[in-house]
């Protein structure tokens, strides 16, 4: 059964030259917005840590693998925002660590909206370890050699506007089309992503947050995620997620203190592929460093 696991993920990689996911799925990815869009940085007014860590289908081998940490405040020159994205993932014979810095400029409107266009710079080391795998053609051209320690600079940009109430933005956090090893087949592809959400105010006790994020690529279908999140005296979430043509998924969060806020979530697959495995899990945790001594301030809600 680990062999048959095994020859299906490096399917789902090699065809097409990579063309299926290169780049990590979260059912929380509302609390990722950093990792795919620069001009998100600084956006929350206070300096920002968030940490995700998934395990996708667990019991198989090579199963996807992703952690992230973002860093992210505004400067005492409030219209600019820096960042810091970290991000470790393992699918199949491939592990990638990215390191990206983001930089995000703000225009502020009268009606409390800001306008946000970043940019985020970095590198890509690459790990392949493709000497295990069985192939039923060796002359497959789609099939990666081993790669140690591959550095693929890149960098991205993004737009996102944002009032209290909702936002939507756009970015490609990617724009070089990098090789994984050397080839002109097994590339980085670019990446287009839009996001868009809101919150609304249900009673006293209770608001709707509904968030979008569609992710657009060569090759590939388009990836959709739709969630929506009941919010609990501005401490409780409880939620939804469809990714199109692919999974549900369920999500908790508890804001703890009004600095520190807990995640866990689960998805379902909706393919075939959910019968071989026991399911795939994700924790958050978030911190707000709050150093002006001007009140709480006002919940955020993303």
């Amino acid at each position: 059964m680990k062999r048959i696991i095994g020859i299906v993920l490096v399917s789902i990689g090699c065809t097409n030259g990579l063309l299926a996911q290169q780049d990590p799925h979260f059912t929380q990815f509302f609390e990722n917005t950093l990792f795919v869009n620069p001009a998100y940085a600084g956006s929350k007014d206070v300096l920002n840590v968030t940490g995700l860590h998934r395990e996708q289908w667990v019991g198989f081998a090579g199963r996807p693998v992703s952690s992230t940490l973002s860093v992210h405040s505004p400067l005492s020159y409030r219209s600019v925002g820096l960042g810091l994205t970290m991000v470790n993932d393992h699918n199949g014979p491939v592990d990638q660590t990215m390191f990206y810095g983001d930089f995000s400029y703000s225009l502020k409107f009268k009606n409390k909206g800001k306008l946000a266009f970043g940019i985020k710079g970095g590198f890509n080391l690459v790990n392949v370890g493709s000497a295990s795998l069985e192939a039923t053609d060796q002359n497959d051209l789609n099939l990666l050699r081993d790669v140690r320690n591959n550095v693929n600079p890149n960098f991205g940009f993004g737009i996102y506007y944002h009032t209290p109430v909702w936002f939507a933005g756009v970015s490609t956090p990617k724009l070089l089309e990098q090789s994984y090893d050397g080839s002109k087949t097994n590339v980085e592809k670019r990446h287009y992503f839009a996001n868009v959400g809101g919150v609304i105010t249900v009673s006293n006790a209770w608001k709707i947050r509904p968030m979008a994020q569609a992710k657009f690529t060569t090759g590939a279908p388009l990836s959709l995620d739709a969630s929506v999140a009941g919010i609990y005296n501005d401490r409780f979430y409880i939620g939804g997620l469809y990714r199109l043509d692919a999974a549900f998924g369920a999500f908790v969060q508890y804001q703890i203190t009004s600095q520190f806020k807990l995640g866990f979530a689960t998805d379902f697959g909706t393919q075939e592929i959910r019968n071989y495995n026991y399911g795939t899990f994700e924790v958050m945790g978030s911190y707000d460093f709050i150093f002006r001594k001007t009140g709480v301030r006002s919940p955020r809600y993303f």
